[in-house]
C-alpha cells in the first residue's frame, strides 16, 4: 500500500521512502524524537548480527531515511549494499510509511513530557550552521532568540496546539504518532515498545523483540548483547552509537544525556500537569493514554 500522508519538516521528508525497496525481514524503527530510537536500533541491529560489535557505526548501518541532511541516493545505496535483513530508522508515523508485507515496524513510545525534556536539551547540542549547509538551506540567517528556561518552554509545549503533519515534535505530533501505532498494535507486522519497559527489564524486552522478529540468538551471546544495550555502555561508545554521520552534534556523548523517566513531571507544576493530562486524555483512547503515561 502506498502511503497517503506526507510528513515534512525543515530537515525531514517522508516522500524519500519511495526510493527504498524493502527486503524480506527488514525492520523499521519508527519513533518520535528522543523516544528511544537509537536504543532500539542498537538492540535490533545487535540481535540480527548476533553481536554488539556491529560491522559499521550504528548511524551508517541503520540510517534515517527521511533525513534531508544525507542525500537519499547515498542512503539507499548504503542500505542496498548490506546483505540480509536491515534495520532502518524513521521519525515518520506509520500512516506516512509504505506498508510492505516483508517488513516489520517497531514503534517505540515514551512519556511525551520526558521526551520533550530530552528534546529541549538536544536543541542546544545541534550545530545549526552545519545542518543548514547540509540541507542546502539558503534562507537568510536570523539571529537566534535566547532559549527560554526549561519550565517555560515545556509548559508552552504542553499547551500549544499544532498540526502533527507540520509539527511532528509538538505534543500533538507525539500523541498522533502513538495513536496511529496503537491502532495497529494487534497486527503481525507491528510491535509496540514502551521506553519504560526497556528501563525496567531490558533483557526481557530484548528477548520479546527477538521472538516477535523471528531472530534466533545463541544463548551464550545474550549477556554481551544485553550489557552493550545499557545506557552507560552506549554513551561510552558514543562515536559508534550516536546518530551523527554528518557531524551535526556538538557533543556526541551529550546525546545520551540522562536515559530515565520522570523528568517532565519534575518540571511542571501540579496544575500544569493536570492540564497536560486533560489534553492527552481528550486526544487518545483511554487504554493508550494509560499505557503511554504509566
Amino acid at each position: 500500500m502506498v502511503a497517503t500522508v506526507r510528513y515534512t519538516s525543515s530537515d525531514e521528508d517522508s516522500a524519500r521512502w519511495a526510493r527504498f525497496v524493502f527486503r524480506e525481514g527488514d525492520v523499521v524503527v519508527s519513533t518520535r524524537s528522543k523516544s528511544g530510537t537509537t536504543w532500539v536500533q542498537q538492540v535490533v541491529a545487535s540481535l540480527l548480527h548476533g553481536t554488539p560489535d556491529l560491522p559499521a557505526p550504528l548511524a551508517t548501518l541503520s540510517p534515517w531515511v527521511d533525513w534531508l541532511v544525507e542525500p537519499v541516493d547515498e542512503v539507499v545505496a548504503r542500505l542496498e549494499a548490506q546483505p540480509g535483513r536491515r534495520v532502518v530508522k524513521t521519525h515518520t508515523p506509520l500512516d506516512g510509511l509504505p506498508r510492505d508485507p516483508r517488513a516489520t515496524s517497531v514503534v517505540v513510545c515514551r512519556h511525551p513530557l520526558d521526551a520533550a525534556v530530552s528534546l529541549y536539551h538536544q536543541g542546544g547540542n545541534l550545530d545549526r550552521a552545519r545542518m543548514r549547509e547540509l540541507t542546502g538551506d539558503t534562507s537568510p540567517v536570523r539571529e537566534p532568540r535566547p532559549r527560554p528556561p526549561l519550565h517555560d518552554w515545556l509548559a508552552g509545549w504542553a499547551e500549544e496546539v499544532r498540526d502533527p503533519r507540520a509539527a511532528m515534535d509538538s505534543l500533538d505530533g507525539f500523541l498522533h504518532h502513538a495513536r496511529v501505532a496503537w491502532a495497529r498494535r494487534d497486527d503481525a507486522d507491528t510491535v509496540l515498545v514502551h521506553y519504560a519497559d526497556l528501563l525496567a527489564d531490558r533483557e526481557g524486552e530484548m528477548r520479546r523483540l527477538a521472538e516477535r522478529l523471528g531472530i534466533e540468538v545463541e544463548p551464550s551471546a545474550w549477556p554481551a548483547l544485553v550489557d552493550a544495550a545499557s545506557f552507560d555502555a552506549m554513551r561510552s561508545r558514543a562515536g559508534e552509537t550516536a546518530p551523527d554521520p554528518s557531524g551535526v552534534l556538538l557533543d556526541q556523548r551529550a546525546f545520551f544525556r540522562r536515559g530515565t523517566s520522570g523528568a517532565g513531571s519534575e518540571v511542571l507544576t501540579a496544575d500544569e500537569l493536570v492540564r497536560y493530562r486533560a489534553r492527552s486524555a481528550a486526544a487518545l483512547p483511554s487504554a493508550l493514554d494509560a499505557w503511554l503515561h504509566r
